[in-house]
């Protein structure tokens, strides 16, 4: 293990970030459970990387944005190594807020690398998508980050952005090339139990 990671979890009102978070490192979030609007929390958790280390990593969930609060703090931009981006596939303008997220990681991450991944919330609700997954990855591509797209009804879907985004901060170049793999417990991956705020293990014994 080297250094403490530190990710910055951000995106629009009701895109459930904090849900999936919650489900990440806890793995008891019920569908349908009510949830209130995020002020600002962090988590701390043990993930397993795809080289089998395990990393220390702080997660920073901020507060929703919305039509009264379109904008970070500048703050927010200086210090995380990492990005996890969220929008709602059922939500046009949850998307579409990600444009001005990223332009402002461009411009206030400080020459820093930092790597961006994101996800595409809710694709349980298929019959209610406004967000095209081609027009998605489309604008990943050009704006250079990791698309995936999730649901807190199938666990894995939250798991893999957090452990793609551990591995390539923490991962040495020569190593970049290889991809992500899964140890896993009888057919599931394995994850300890925490608390926010404290040291929650997510790994792959």
């Amino acid at each position: 293990m080297g250094k403490i990671s530190k990710v910055l979890v951000c995106g629009h009102a009701g895109v459930g970030k904090t849900a999936a978070i919650e489900h990440l490192i806890y793995g008891t979030h019920s569908v349908g459970s009510q949830m209130y609007p995020t002020i600002e929390d962090i988590y701390s958790a043990m993930i397993e990387t795809d080289r089998g280390v395990k990393e220390k990593v702080i997660i920073y969930d901020t507060g929703s944005l919305t039509e009264n609060k379109s904008e970070l703090p500048r703050h927010y931009f200086s210090f995380p190594d990492g990005f996890v981006l969220f929008y709602d596939v059922t939500n046009m303008e949850s998307f579409q807020k990600l444009d001005r997220i990223k332009k402002d990681i461009d411009r206030f991450k400080d020459k820093r690398e930092v790597h961006i991944a994101v996800i595409g919330n809710k694709t349980d609700l298929q019959e209610g998508r406004e967000v095209d997954k081609e027009k998605a990855a489309a604008w990943a591509q050009r704006e250079k980050v990791k698309l995936f797209e999730g649901t807190v009804t199938q666990r894995k879907t939250i798991i893999d952005p957090f452990v793609w985004i551990t591995s390539r901060i923490t991962q040495p170049p020569i190593n970049r090339s290889k991809q992500s793999r899964w140890q896993t417990i009888a057919g599931k991956p394995a994850f300890l139990s925490g608390r926010k705020g404290k040291g929650a293990n997510i790994n792959t014994d």
